[in-house]
C-alpha cells in the first residue's frame, strides 16, 4: 500500500534544492578559479644589458606554445597565462634568445645580451615557408629592420641597389626600378615586386610603383630578394627575380613614430638653382587588449626633380634608334634624345614630289623646258607669275626646280622641338596614406585588413618619356591566416590622373601653331629658292629655311605656348592630344596550406590563385573603346621538401601550373638540393624554369604615339582589328627601300614586302645554379653563386606601315606609301625566334670586426653568350658591379655611421626610347647618426651621391646628382 508522507517530499525537495545550490556553487567556484587562473598577468620590461636602454618589438612567447606578445615602444610587456610557473622565451634580432622560468606575476627587468645574427635571419621568400637564410636552397638576400634604420640613402627603395646582383634604374627622383640578372628597364616585366603579398605592378601602365605606393619608410619591417627564376612559386613575371617588401606587424611594433627629413638638391646649380628636399613621415600603432591592433602611417615627399638633358642627336630606325653625330645647327634632321616634337620628320625630296604631283603636267613640262633652255630661277618665276594660266602654279616652282636640279638628294628634315624641361613637370611629390587593422580570432588565427594609397607626380621612361602627373593608386587587402595556412584577397585600383606623353604634347603644340604640311612646305620651298637664287651653302640655306618655317613659333613661357600645352594635356591621345586615361583594376584571390602536419613523409605546401584584370582606358591606351576588357588568370602550385642523411641533404621539388585565357597553360618546375658540408655551411644546387605571360599592354595596347605612329598589341587581336589579314601592311625596311627608289626617280613597288603577324606566346627560360653560403667563422659570412640561363620566345616589337586609306588599289597604296604623311605606322609585339643564353656570378662577404664595426662587400656580373649579329636583346646590364660598405651603429654610446661605395661598369643600353652607351660610374652614400640621451630621438646627417658626381643609369633618363639631408626621428624602431 502506497502511503503518502509529506515530510519525505519536503526532505526530497530540500535535498534537490540543496543539490542544485551545491552544483551552482561548485560551477561558480570552478569558473572563479578558472577566471582567476586566466587572469594571471605577467609584466616586465626588457633592456639591452650593455646600454640599459629599453628594447621595443621583442618577441615574448610561452615556451612550446603559440601564445605570446611583444614589448611596446617603451620595452614593456604583459602576457596573460593560465597558471604558474611558465617559461617565457625572449627573442629579438641582434640579441641572444633568453628563457626565463616565471613563478610570479611581476617579472621586473629582463636583460638581453647582444649577439651576432649572421646567417641566422629567417626568410620566407625562397620556399614560401620560414627557414634560416643559411638553409635557403636558392640565392636570396635580406635587408632587416636594423639595416633599414641605418641606411645612408634617403629612401629604403634606393638601398635595394646595395644588395648583391642588383641594378637600379632611375627614371626620376620618385621612380626607380630594381632588377637582377639582366634585362633592366624602367618597367621590368621579368621581375616581380610583392608588398605584403600584393603585386606592386600597375595593372594598366605596366610598371611597378614601389617607390610611389606601399609602406612608408617607418613601416617597412624587412625586404627579401630572390635573384633568378621564381615562377615555380610566384607565377608569371618571376623570370629574373622577385622582391618581397614586408611591413611592420601592429602587434609587434607599437607606439608613435615620426621622422622629419630635410635637405638640398642641385647644390652646384648645374641643372637648376639649389632647391629644397622634404621627406616627412609618421606612424602610429597600438595594441588594444590582447586581440586587436591597428596602425596608421603617412609620408610626404616633395622636391625639384633631376632634369633629363641629353641633347645628343639620335637616328630613328623603326622601333629602335641609336646615337649619331650632329646637333640642331649641323643636322637638318636633328632629333635630340630629350627634345620632343622633332620626331616629326620627312624626306625633302618626297615632300617636293608630293607637291609636284599636284601641279598640272603641262606646267611641270614648261618649267623643265625653261630650265633646259638656260633660264634662271628668277626668270622662270617671273614668267610663271606673268602668265595668268600658270600663275597659280608659281608657288610650286621651288619644289619642281629643286627636283630638277637635285637639290634635295636623300636629305630628311625635322620640325624644331622643345627641350624636355619645358614639357615635363619636374615638381616631384609623393603622398602615401596607409592603414591596417588586425584581430586575433584565436592564438593561431588572425584576420587583417590592409590599405595602401598613394599619389604623386613622377617621370617614367618607356617608348617615350611619360609625365606621370597626379597618379593615384590604391592597394587593398583582406587576409585570414593560421599557423599553417592563409587566405587572402586584394585589389589594385589604378588612376592615371593627369598623365601625358612628352612627345605627343610637343607635337600638339607645334601643330597647334602650324600644320606639318605648311611647315615643311615653307622649309623645303625656302631652302630650294635660296640655293637657286643666292650664294648660300646647304648648311646656310637650312638655317635660313628653318628660321622662315619657325617664324612666329610658340616659345616656352608665352601665353600661346602655355595655352597650347594645357590643351595638349587636356585632350586624349586618341583625339590628337597627349593625355592618356587609365582606370584599370586588378582583383586577386589566393590561398596556401602547409600539409606537413598531415603528410609525414615530406614538408608539403600547396597553393592556388585567381586573378582578374579589368582594362579601362576609354580607348586611350587599350583597344577598349567598346568597354572594359577582362583578362583571367588561374594558377596552382605544389612543393615538397625533405631532409635526408641525418639532415645533411635537403631536397625540394616545386611545380606550378598557370593559365591565362589568351594563351596556353604553362607548367614551371623547380628542383633544388641543399648539402650541409659542416655546421652552418651549405652548398645549394638548383634547376628552375620560369615564364611570363605577355603584359596587358603586350596583349591589348592601341596607343597613338604621335602623328600616324601607333603601338599595338598581339596579332591574335589586331590582325583582324586593323584588317591586316585582308589589307596587309608592309615591313618598315621595305618601305624605306621603296621610298629611296622614289627619291631616286625610279619608283620600284616590287621592293615592298608584306608583313606577317604570328600569334604571340609567353616568354620562357630555364636556369641552372650552384651556390654556397656559410659561416667561415662566427663573424664572417660568405656567399657565392654562378648560374647559366637560356631564354626563349623573347617578346619584342616589329614596325610595319600601310597607306593611310588602307586601300587595296595598288596605285593608291603605292602613292600613299611614298610619303610619310600618307602612311600609317604600326609597331606590334612578336616573339623572337632566337634563343639567348646568359651566364652570371656573384660573391659577397659580411664581416663583424668587433666593437660594432661591420664590413660588407659584394661583386657580381652578368652577360649574354653567343648573341647573333643584329639581335636586339634589351639586356642592359653591366658586366661587373660591386658594393663596399663600412658601418657601426654603436661607434660610441650614441653615435653611429654608415658608408657605402657603389660602382658599375659601362653598358650598352637598348630600348624603344633609344640605344646608346651608359658610362661606368661610382657613387658614395654616407650618414652619421646621433641618439639623444634619455630620449627616443635621433639626428642623422647624410647624403646620397655624396661626391655629387652625376651619373645616368639608363638611356634617356636624367643624370642623378647628390641629395644632402639632415633628419630627426623619434621612436625609430
Amino acid at each position: 500500500m502506497l502511503i503518502f508522507r509529506p515530510e519525505l517530499l519536503t526532505k526530497n525537495l530540500f535535498m534537490r534544492k540543496s543539490y542544485r545550490y551545491f552544483v551552482a556553487w561548485l560551477i561558480a567556484g570552478i569558473i572563479s578559479i578558472a577566471a582567476y587562473a586566466q587572469n594571471i598577468t605577467i609584466t616586465g620590461t626588457v633592456h639591452n644589458v650593455s646600454t640599459k636602454e629599453t628594447v621595443p618589438a621583442v618577441s615574448v612567447f610561452i615556451k612550446e606554445t603559440n601564445q605570446g606578445t611583444y614589448t611596446d615602444d617603451k620595452g614593456n610587456f604583459k602576457i596573460t597565462v593560465n597558471k604558474l610557473p611558465v617559461t617565457l622565451v625572449f627573442s629579438s634580432v641582434g640579441f641572444a634568445n633568453k628563457e626565463i622560468s616565471v613563478a610570479s606575476s611581476s617579472l621586473g627587468d629582463v636583460d638581453l645580451t647582444t649577439a651576432t645574427t649572421l646567417g641566422q635571419e629567417i626568410v620566407v621568400a625562397a620556399t614560401r615557408t620560414p627557414q634560416r637564410i643559411l638553409e635557403s636552397p636558392v640565392s636570396i638576400e635580406r635587408m632587416s629592420t636594423r639595416d633599414i634604420r641605418n641606411l645612408a640613402v634617403p629612401s629604403y627603395y634606393d638601398a635595394i641597389a646595395n644588395l648583391k646582383g642588383v641594378d637600379l634604374t632611375t627614371s626620376s627622383l620618385t621612380f626607380r626600378t630594381p632588377s637582377t640578372r639582366g634585362f633592366n628597364g624602367s618597367g621590368n616585366l621579368r621581375f616581380n615586386q610583392l608588398i605584403d603579398g600584393i603585386d606592386n605592378q600597375a595593372p594598366g601602365l605596366n610598371f611597378a610603383v614601389g617607390s610611389i605606393v606601399g609602406p612608408t619608410s617607418l613601416d617597412v619591417d624587412n625586404m627579401e630578394l630572390l635573384q633568378g627564376a621564381s615562377s615555380a612559386l610566384y607565377g608569371s613575371g618571376g623570370m629574373n627575380g622577385t622582391l618581397l617588401i614586408n611591413s611592420k606587424d601592429p602587434f609587434k611594433y607599437q607606439g608613435f613614430s615620426y621622422e622629419i627629413k630635410q635637405g638640398m638638391m642641385h647644390v652646384d646649380g648645374r641643372e637648376r638653382p639649389i632647391s629644397p628636399y622634404y621627406d616627412w613621415s609618421l606612424r602610429w600603432s597600438k595594441k588594444i587588449g590582447e586581440r586587436f591592433a591597428f596602425k596608421l602611417s603617412t609620408q610626404m615627399l616633395s622636391a625639384n626633380d633631376w632634369q633629363a638633358q641629353d641633347y645628343r642627336d639620335i637616328q630613328r630606325n623603326n622601333v629602335f634608334s641609336s646615337i649619331k653625330a650632329g646637333d640642331r645647327q649641323s643636322d637638318p634632321n636633328y632629333d635630340g634624345v630629350n627634345v620632343f616634337g622633332d620626331e616629326v620628320s620627312t624626306s625633302m625630296s618626297a615632300f617636293a614630289q608630293a607637291v609636284e604631283s599636284q601641279v598640272p603636267a603641262p606646267v611641270i613640262q614648261l618649267i623643265n623646258n625653261l630650265i633646259a633652255a638656260g633660264y634662271s630661277y628668277t626668270q622662270i618665276a617671273s614668267a610663271l607669275a606673268g602668265n595668268p594660266a600658270t600663275a597659280p602654279a608659281a608657288p610650286a616652282l621651288p619644289f619642281v626646280y629643286g627636283i630638277n636640279q637635285n637639290y634635295f638628294g636623300n636629305q630628311n628634315v625635322s620640325r624644331t622641338g622643345y627641350e624636355e624641361k619645358y614639357i615635363v613637370d619636374y615638381n616631384a611629390y609623393n603622398l602615401k596614406l596607409n592603414g591596417g587593422v588586425s584581430y586575433k580570432i584565436t592564438d593561431n588565427i588572425e584576420a587583417s585588413i590592409l590599405a595602401y594609397w598613394g599619389t604623386g607626380s613622377t617621370v617614367y621612361t618607356g617608348a617615350d618619356r611619360y609625365a606621370i602627373k597626379n597618379l593615384k593608386m590604391g592597394q587593398y587587402k583582406a587576409e585570414v591566416k593560421g599557423k599553417n595556412w592563409f587566405l587572402r584577397a586584394y585589389t589594385v585600383q589604378e588612376n592615371s590622373g593627369d598623365a601625358y606623353t612628352a612627345t605627343t604634347a610637343a607635337i600638339y603644340i607645334d601643330r597647334a601653331w602650324k600644320s606639318d604640311k605648311n611647315w615643311f612646305q615653307t622649309y623645303v620651298g625656302t631652302y630650294s629658292a635660296l640655293i637657286a637664287t643666292a650664294s648660300y651653302t646647304p648648311i646656310q640655306a637650312h638655317e635660313a629655311a628653318r628660321a622662315a618655317a619657325d617664324a612666329g613659333r610658340y616659345l616656352p613661357g608665352t601665353d600661346q605656348f602655355n595655352t597650347a600645352f594645357q590643351n595638349a594635356k587636356n585632350i586624349s591621345i586618341g583625339q590628337g592630344g597627349a593625355k592618356f586615361f587609365d582606370r584599370t583594376d586588378m582583383y586577386h584571390y589566393e590561398g596556401q596550406l602547409n600539409l606537413t602536419p598531415y603528410i609525414k613523409f615530406a614538408e608539403t605546401t600547396v597553393g592556388a590563385s585567381f586573378r582578374d584584370f579589368h582594362l579601362n582606358s576609354h580607348g586611350t591606351i587599350f583597344a577598349d573603346t567598346a568597354g572594359p576588357i577582362s583578362i583571367h588568370e588561374v594558377g596552382a602550385y605544389l612543393q615538397l621538401q625533405r631532409w635526408f642523411i641525418d639532415e645533411h641533404l635537403k631536397l625540394t621539388l616545386s611545380g606550378r601550373y598557370d593559365k591565362n585565357e589568351n594563351f596556353n597553360g604553362r607548367f614551371t618546375p623547380r628542383a633544388t638540393a641543399l648539402v650541409k658540408v659542416a655546421k652552418d655551411n651549405n652548398f645549394r644546387i638548383s634547376y628552375q624554369q620560369a615564364y611570363r605571360f605577355p603584359s596587358t599592354q603586350d596583349q591589348y595596347i592601341n596607343l597613338l604615339t604621335g602623328g600616324v605612329n601607333r603601338l599595338i598589341g598581339m596579332a591574335q587581336v589586331f590582325r583582324t582589328y586593323f584588317q591586316f589579314d585582308t589589307k596587309p601592311a608592309k615591313t618598315a625596311e621595305s618601305i624605306v627601300a621603296y621610298r629611296n627608289s622614289v627619291g631616286a626617280g625610279a619608283p620600284n613597288p616590287a621592293l615592298l614586302v608584306n608583313a606577317t603577324y604570328p600569334d604571340l606566346k609567353p616568354e620562357r627560360m630555364s636556369s641552372y645554379e650552384i651556390g654556397y653560403r656559410g659561416l667561415v667563422t662566427n663573424r664572417f659570412l660568405f656567399d657565392a653563386y654562378v648560374y647559366f640561363s637560356k631564354y626563349e620566345d623573347f617578346i619584342a616589337r616589329v614596325a610595319v606601315g600601310r597607306g593611310q586609306s588602307a586601300s587595296t588599289n595598288p596605285l593608291v597604296e603605292f602613292t600613299e606609301l611614298a610619303s610619310p604623311f600618307t602612311t600609317s605606322n604600326y609597331s606590334f609585339v612578336v616573339n623572337s625566334p632566337t634563343t639567348v643564353k646568359g651566364i652570371g656570378w656573384g660573391v659577397s662577404g659580411d664581416y663583424q670586426c668587433g666593437s660594432g664595426f661591420h664590413v660588407s662587400a659584394n661583386v657580381s656580373g652578368d652577360r649574354l653568350e653567343n648573341i647573333p649579329a643584329g639581335l636586339i636583346t634589351f639586356f642592359n646590364t653591366p658586366k661587373v658591379r660591386y658594393n663596399i660598405g663600412l658601418s657601426n651603429d654603436k661607434l660610441s654610446k650614441n653615435v653611429g655611421f654608415n658608408i657605402v661605395w657603389r660602382w658599375q661598369d659601362e653598358l650598352l643600353w637598348e630600348g624603344t626610347f633609344g640605344t646608346g652607351t651608359i658610362p661606368s660610374y661610382g657613387t658614395l652614400d654616407a650618414q652619421i647618426s646621433l641618439k639623444i640621451t634619455n630620449t627616443k630621438g635621433q639626428f642623422k646627417l647624410g647624403a646620397s651621391n655624396f661626391l655629387n658626381k652625376y651619373y645616368r643609369s639608363a638611356f634617356g633618363n636624367p643624370e642623378v646628382g647628390g641629395i644632402y639631408y639632415i633628419s630627426y626621428g623619434y621612436n625609430l624602431q
